[in-house]
């Protein structure tokens, strides 16, 4: 397992938005092992990946909406992605130990509904299938695979079938939050029984994990598990382990099932993060076939990007660069994760970055990922272009986007 990072200096930069990363520490180039990035992994069916993030977030407005309004509003989105050039799209399933489709592990999700396990009379997940295949593109279910609460209101209450409430003791506490313990094999099992049960159930072409594995560093979040099952390795590596043994079994048990289903995972856009704070060993998985079919690190900081110091080192085209060079399996694709979330909005660098109001900057980092072999890209997230509160920018932004992807 590899371990080849340099620590620099804590760099505490805050960053609005779906719990993503922030530059903290930079990992260094591995340099040490023969690498296979400059082989562009070939293009699935000649096509550029090209998809949207369509989360929890964006069906806050369809809160007790009926099928009809939601089915609609679905193909507006899908609609409007299609138009936009793109092929595939993202629908998170499960953002809360949760089910946005018919279960029989999960409960219904409060999204829609307001209370967990309360039904809604419709299935959202096949309706966004429907309305994505309908129109030649893709659907990747995306699953949170430990997160059950956010916090004491996101969800408010669990639902009586939860896993988490019929057995308390597979969840953790943390940040406010409540969480499975990655550690358990009974936790690792109802998530891959759970990936099982959609690729079984629904016509996806993928299953898709973002960010969000350890939610914590703190030691005493699994002191116990730890003391009982560590067998002498270091609490890093031992959590490493469990978060390693988990994708492994995903993958293995998505290609028995059906080997035409795709397998994902996009990572922090800084590296130590992944390592270091969430216990994912991102290089492992893209060197070594049998853990992924894709890693598409979330590259949300500006080209002009600076820390508070004046470092560089977390600039656009650097990142880009950096995650092309690591070592990678040449059955591993690379795509980016772009966040047009920072339109209007800037990117917390230490210059006033003009370039998240230039109109101009996703069609400018789709050319760049191009140029470093990266063979496709996704956008966090729809609303950011199509509910934004600068609309004006964000619509201008998307006809510069579309014209390259013509």
């Amino acid at each position: 397992m590899k371990k080849l990072f340099c620590l620099c200096a804590a760099l505490l930069v805050l960053f609005a938005g779906c719990g993503k990363a922030t530059p903290a520490n930079a990992p260094t180039d591995f340099t040490s092992v023969p690498s296979t990035a400059n082989q562009t992994t070939p293009q699935e069916n000649g096509q550029e990946y090209r998809a949207m993030w369509i989360s929890y977030l964006e069906l806050n407005s369809l809160k007790g909406a009926d099928e009809t309004t939601f089915r609609q509003q679905a193909g507006q989105m899908v609609e409007n992605c299609k138009q936009l050039g793109l092929n595939t799209i993202i629908f998170q399933v499960r953002p809360f130990g949760d089910a946005l489709y018919s279960s029989q592990l999960f409960p219904q999700s409060h999204i829609l509904s307001g209370t967990q396990g309360q039904k809604i009379g419709y299935d959202p997940l096949q309706i966004f299938i429907e309305e994505t295949h309908q129109r030649g593109m893709k659907l990747e279910a995306w699953v949170n695979p430990y997160r059950i609460q956010l916090n004491s209101n996101q969800p408010a209450s669990l639902a009586a079938n939860n896993p988490a409430v019929q057995h308390p003791e597979w969840a953790v506490s943390a940040n406010g939050g409540l969480y499975y313990n990655p550690a358990l094999p009974e936790v690792q099992q109802l998530v891959v029984d759970g990936v099982k049960e959609i690729i079984t159930n629904y016509d996806v072409d993928g299953i898709h994990f973002d960010d969000y594995f350890y939610p914590t560093t703190e030691e005493s979040f699994d002191a116990d598990t730890y003391a009982q099952m560590g067998q002498g390795m270091s609490l890093a590596d031992w959590r490493r382990q469990n978060v390693n043994q988990l994708v492994k079994k995903v993958y293995t048990t998505i290609k028995e099932t059906d080997s035409s289903i795709r397998f994902g995972i996009s990572p922090q856009g800084n590296n130590a993060n992944n390592y270091d704070q969430q216990y994912s060993d991102v290089c492992l998985w893209l060197k070594e076939p049998g853990y992924v079919d894709y890693i598409m690190p979330q590259l949300y900081w500006g080209f002009g990007y600076l820390t508070s110091s004046g470092r560089t080192e977390y600039q656009f085209a650097n990142l880009c660069k950096q995650w092309a060079d690591y070592p990678r399996d040449q059955a591993v694709s690379l795509y980016m994760g772009l966040g047009a979330w920072r339109i209007g909005e800037g990117d917390g660098g230490a210059n006033d970055q003009a370039e998240w109001s230039s109109g101009n900057n996703l069609a400018k980092m789709v050319s760049t990922l191009r140029e470093t072999g990266c063979t496709g890209f996704a956008l966090y997230r729809y609303d950011s272009l199509y509910a934004s509160s600068y609309a004006d920018l964000a619509a201008v932004e998307a006809s510069a986007l579309a014209e390259v992807l013509q």
